[in-house]
């Protein structure tokens, strides 16, 4: 069973029942237009201790903050701005209070960095490790949300900023090196909350979402979502270090979106004016080998078995 077969089962077993005005499964958030205009984004993560993070190698307040960046990064993948979360927690029994509080005191510096407030969830014991859930809600205009569905042909595939250092520094992390800059990074991923917003308000941006998984795996939901396929020349992906660790490695929570090719260059002039650094132009989306990506090195075809990070 392959994590995605897993969520498109899940997806055709309700397809018969009622969406009561959702939008839902296939994107970053479901969707549920609320009148004038707008509409609300739901999505929620699950973070389990030993999967995405390590106690020993991560303080509380780096879990906290981490738990609530990687749920707002799926508002801003599909142009949206958080607005609230519900935080359920499973706890050990050999977690104190001076844990919790320094874990709320994470959670709660994101969300008074991005003005969200905590409305609700749940608590309860865990008999083998931390377990957290979080529960994000955004708003968005109709006509600012970004879907996966919709690249276009001749669009050019952008990425938000470096990529690769979350995977490089989750290496160091399991080799024992926890003070490294890009163990770091790992523990403490920025997602482009504000630049998703910004990004949502401009026409010429087609299809985003965030990368999770990797671009490998991530680029490849938006081309079968959209029926369409791409060429990516990996000379020209911004790699912190190594080049298979940037398209492969997950966890990096920057933003994967196609632009239309007329107007690409002036995005890219625009964005880099309001957000003071470049995003990155990698590849075009094509109207053949729909589902699938087509890797360059500095023009002649490759062929890598590279693929993203995938849970089952």
């Amino acid at each position: 069973m392959s994590e995605f077969g897993f969520i498109a089962s899940i997806a055709e077993s309700f397809a018969s029942l009622p969406s009561n005005g959702f939008e839902g499964i296939g994107d970053d958030c479901a969707v549920l237009p609320v009148g004038n205009g707008e509409s609300l984004l739901f999505t929620s993560d699950m973070l389990n201790e030993g999967v995405h993070f390590l106690r020993h190698a991560a303080s509380p307040a780096e879990i906290g903050a981490k738990s609530l960046m990687v749920n707002l990064s799926d508002i801003a993948a599909m142009g949206g701005r958080p607005v609230a979360t519900l935080l359920s927690i499973a706890l050990p029994a050999d977690v104190g209070e001076d844990w919790v509080a320094e874990f709320m005191r994470g959670y709660r510096d994101v969300a008074e960095r991005f003005g969200v407030a905590l409305v609700g969830g749940d608590t309860t014991r865990s008999q083998s490790g931390v377990v957290v859930d979080v529960t994000a809600i955004g708003r968005a205009a109709d006509d600012c949300i970004k879907r996966r569905r919709d690249a276009r042909a001749g669009d050019v595939i952008m990425v938000g900023d470096l990529l690769g250092a979350s995977a490089e520094g989750l290496r160091d992390i399991l080799a024992g090196r926890l003070d490294t800059a890009t163990a770091d990074v790992h523990r403490n991923p920025q997602a482009q909350i504000c630049e998703g917003e910004w990004l949502g308000r401009q026409r010429c941006v087609h299809a985003m979402m965030d990368i999770s998984d990797g671009v490998a795996s991530d680029l490849v939901h938006i081309l079968r979502a959209s029926a369409v396929g791409a060429v990516v020349e990996t000379t020209h992906i911004p790699a912190y270090a190594e080049l298979e660790n940037a398209v492969c490695g997950g966890e990096d929570y920057k933003l994967l979106f196609t632009v239309a090719a007329d107007l690409a260059d002036d995005l890219r002039l625009r964005f880099e004016k309001e957000f003071g650094y470049p995003i990155f132009p990698i590849g075009r989306i094509t109207a053949d080998n729909a589902g699938t990506i087509s890797w360059l090195r500095s023009g002649e075809q490759i062929y890598p078995s590279w693929h993203g990070f995938t849970h089952f």
